[in-house]
């Protein structure tokens, strides 16, 4: 990757992630300023190495807008903008409208169960929300197939499950069709909050002040036991009680009618 970025010319590389791994590509891009944090053995890889000051910088986006020397108190919130033709045209593949309600569940976390919300708690919350005449669509990608599968199993198949079905520009021209979103702390989260959706954002193992969804409205569910945020990818403990204590009714109560 490298080597074949070195054809273009960059005056300047941001190395976001912290690996040594990462610092390889500008370094042999020939990038000749390579900005990023110190860490992974990289003082020969970065040229502009900074100190990461966490008890200043809190957020990811914060430690991010810091590298290019911007005001961390002033950054402009994510937002994606929809083409309707695009979204005309994904609407009309998938054979959906939005003349009800449509609640979008997005179940999957790549990073491991301790980011999972229960799968038996989505069910509930789609059982009841298409009692309430609304349209349950689970999104996800094809590693969330099987997850999404189990969830309209278990909810008696009242869910259009998409997961696996759309590349990602696809699941966002759906996502832009839900009236409300319930997610794990993962990128489609993130996706929900830039298109400017009422999103319930559900938080285990994770820290909410450290990755939140970047809108001003979206409300955060997390427990804040003494055991989180733990930021494993398993519970070292066994229960996953910081998701398993998040009550179905909790989350439906939040959905906006």
């Amino acid at each position: 990757i490298g080597r074949g970025l070195r054809s273009h010319q960059y005056d300047q590389a941001f190395v976001l992630p912290n690996s040594w791994k990462s610092a390889l590509v500008p370094f042999f891009a020939g990038i000749p300023k390579r900005t990023g944090y110190v860490g992974e053995m990289r003082w020969g890889l970065l040229n502009d190495a900074r100190k990461l000051d966490k008890s200043r910088l809190t957020m990811t986006v914060q430690r991010f807008v810091a590298l290019a020397g911007c005001d961390i108190s002033d950054y402009p919130l994510p937002r994606l903008a929809i083409s309707p033709e695009q979204q005309q045209a994904v609407a009309a593949k998938f054979a959906v409208n939005s003349e009800t309600k449509i609640l979008a569940l997005c179940p999957g976390a790549e990073y491991g169960p301790a980011k999972r919300w229960p799968i038996e708690h989505f069910a509930k919350v789609a059982r009841h929300m298409h009692q309430q005449g609304w349209q349950v669509w689970l999104l996800g990608s094809d590693k969330d197939k099987a997850v999404a599968e189990q969830i309209n199993a278990l909810s008696e198949q009242v869910c259009r499950n998409f997961a696996g079905s759309t590349d990602l520009a696809e699941a966002v021209d759906l996502m832009s069709l839900a009236d409300a979103v319930v997610s794990n702390d993962s990128g489609l989260m993130h996706v929900a909050a830039a298109l400017d959706k009422k999103l319930i954002a559900l938080y285990g193992s994770s820290d909410p002040g450290f990755t939140p969804p970047l809108h001003p409205d979206a409300e955060i569910i997390t427990l804040k036991l003494d055991c989180s945020p733990c930021f494993k990818r398993e519970c070292p403990l066994g229960h996953t009680r910081c998701l398993t204590d998040i009550a179905p009714e909790r989350v439906i109560a939040a959905i906006p009618r």
